[in-house]
This record gives structure tokens, C-alpha cells and sequence, in this order.
């Protein structure tokens, strides 16, 4: 396979950087709103942008204006395709694997872009993970939180063991001050990461064993494209972070993992599922949640405005 990142050359100073995949411009709304979050909550450090060449022009020239650092990647895939017209959006999330790649930076916290960071999250950037020396072989490669296995829109082509019993937000019902800085064990249940939160310390030996798994046959058999291979390769040898990092947006639903959720203890919240905050209007948002992306959205609006800018996105 050919190099991901071809040309390490630090797009900007911090060693330390968030990044957000960007492929099309159906998500830009997303990712602005996303950077104005995390300057709104003081994060001193910046998010870089990771596009692939399907990113239109339009696109490039409104990170351009809001002066929002940007790095191209190579579109990810592995060596067998599989279908994923139930989830089209899983043919993107291969290349959400990039920031192992990124050996310009000590510390990559990869971000999707359909979330907003309500408080500040910057001691992700100095949280204890394997250094690169260990190559892989540890047991702290990378962090993030769990997927929630639970299939709450009980979705008919999802895995039959998607079950509560086998989620690890389950196995917190019962501790619910614990899950707000704990994770459960990163073994327990499926074992699965999920994929829209992940801190990595960039290293060409742990990206090589990722592309090493994207050659072999049994990619056909993940269903969750980027988190299956993580939750395979690495299968309990991540660090779980607490559910408040990539605070699904689900979970807070009645039924489902209310029982942990705290909506005063989440740092970020993600917009997992369609409908997205942005295809709704203020004011017709389907749950309480949208509301406060669309809080966030107007400032950013008002302060681009403010500057000029009003470029539609």
C-alpha cells in the first residue's frame, strides 16, 4: 500500500493537534461549528482539517477564510471491498485511520465532525499511551470511548450479538458516578472502540500492522469498517475513556444508557445516526440535543458574519 501521508510536513507549529476527516462537503457545516466548539471552550490546541481529493473547491475555500489548517490524505481501503449500501458512510470511515499515520505529530485526537465539544477536553492531549518505541505491543496503543453495541433503532442488517447485554454502558448502570471519569474494561463485551473519538500517538509500526490488516480477507467480515479492525487488532489493549468524550448521542436517550448520562458532565457530544443538527431547522429539532449544536451554530454565524464571511456553510 502506498504511504498515507506522503508528505509529513506539519501544516501547523503544535506537536499536539486535533483533526477531523473531511471528504465532501455534506459535513463542512459540521466540522466549522465543530472548530468553533473547541476555540469557544479555550482548547489551546488547533484542528487540522484531513481532506481526501473527493473534497470540492467550495470546501477548501471555506476552511480557507475561517484560516482553518488543512492536510491532504490518501483515500484508505482495504484490499477487499465490502458492501456497505445499509451504511454508506462506513466506505469513509477507513480513512478515519490516518492519525496513525501522522508521525509529524507526538499527539493526534482524531474528532468526527458531527460533534460539539461543550467542554474543554485539552487533557486528552496529555494522557499516558504506549510510547512508539513499543511499536504496537503494548497495552495503551491508542484511546477512545466504547461503541454502543446496544442497537437502540434496532437497525435489521446490525449484528445479532448488538445487544445490551453485551454493551460495556450496560455494565455501568449501576455506577453511574464511576462512568462519568471511568470506562469499563476495554475487553468487556464486544470490545469495541468506537471510531468518532480516538487518541493516538502517531507511530509508521502500529499504522503498518492497520495496513497489514487492511490487506488480509477478513476485512469482508467488519461490519464497522475502522472500529472493527481497532477493536480486533487491538482487542483489549486500548485505553477506554469515559463515555463523556464521544457522548453518543443515543445513549441519552430513555432506555438506552440514560442511567449514566449527565448532561452536565459531557465534554462532547456525538451526532452518531441520521438525521444530523444540520438537516433539521432551529426550532423542528427531533430530540433536545440538536438544540445545542444549533445554539452553538448561530454564534458561529453571527461571529462570521461579523467578519465577513457568509459563505453559506
Amino acid at each position: 500500500m502506498a504511504s498515507m501521508n506522503p508528505d509529513p510536513t506539519p501544516v501547523v507549529e503544535s506537536k499536539k493537534v486535533w483533526t477531523t476527516l473531511i471528504t465532501n462537503t455534506a459535513y463542512l457545516t459540521g466540522l466549522l461549528t465543530l472548530d468553533y466548539s473547541l476555540k469557544k471552550q479555550n482548547s489551546a490546541y488547533p484542528l487540522v482539517a484531513l481532506y481526501t481529493d473527493t473534497f470540492p473547491e467550495e470546501g477548501h475555500k471555506a476552511l480557507e477564510v475561517r484560516g482553518i489548517p488543512k492536510k491532504h490524505i490518501k483515500y484508505l481501503l482495504p484490499s477487499l471491498h465490502k458492501d456497505f449500501t445499509n451504511d454508506p458512510r462506513f466506505y469513509d470511515c477507513w480513512s478515519k485511520l490516518a492519525p496513525f499515520s501522522l508521525v509529524e505529530y507526538d499527539r493526534v485526537v482524531q474528532l468526527d465532525s458531527d460533534m460539539l465539544v461543550l467542554q474543554n477536553m485539552d487533557e486528552l492531549m496529555d494522557l499516558e499511551l504506549d510510547p512508539r518505541s513499543m511499536a504496537g505491543k503494548g497495552d495503551r496503543v491508542f484511546a477512545a470511548s466504547h461503541a454502543c453495541v446496544c442497537n437502540p433503532l434496532k437497525k435489521p442488517h446490525y449484528p445479532k450479538n448488538w445487544i445490551p447485554e453485551n454493551c460495556a454502558f450496560t455494565s455501568q448502570h449501576d455506577t453511574p458516578e464511576e462512568a462519568q471519569t471511568q470506562g469499563a474494561s476495554p475487553a468487556i463485551g464486544l470490545g469495541m472502540p468506537n471510531g468518532g473519538l480516538q487518541v493516538v500517538n502517531p507511530s509508521t509500526e502500529v499504522f503498518q500492522l492497520i495496513q497489514d490488516q487492511l490487506a488480509k480477507d477478513t476485512t469482508i467480515d467488519y461490519d464497522f469498517a475502522d472500529q472493527s479492525l481497532l477493536g480486533d487488532v487491538f482487542h483489549g489493549r486500548w485505553v477506554a475513556l469515559p463515555y463523556v468524550y464521544n457522548a453518543l448521542k443515543t445513549l441519552r436517550h430513555k432506555g438506552v444508557h440514560h442511567q449514566i448520562w449527565q448532561d452536565d458532565r459531557v465534554k462532547n457530544i456525538h451526532y452518531i445516526l441520521s438525521p444530523k443538527p444540520w438537516d433539521e431547522k432551529p426550532g423542528e429539532e427531533s430530540e433536545e440535543s440538536h438544540a445545542w449544536w444549533w445554539k452553538t451554530n448561530k454564534e458561529r454565524l453571527a461571529a462570521e458574519q461579523g467578519r465577513g464571511i457568509d459563505d453559506g456553510f
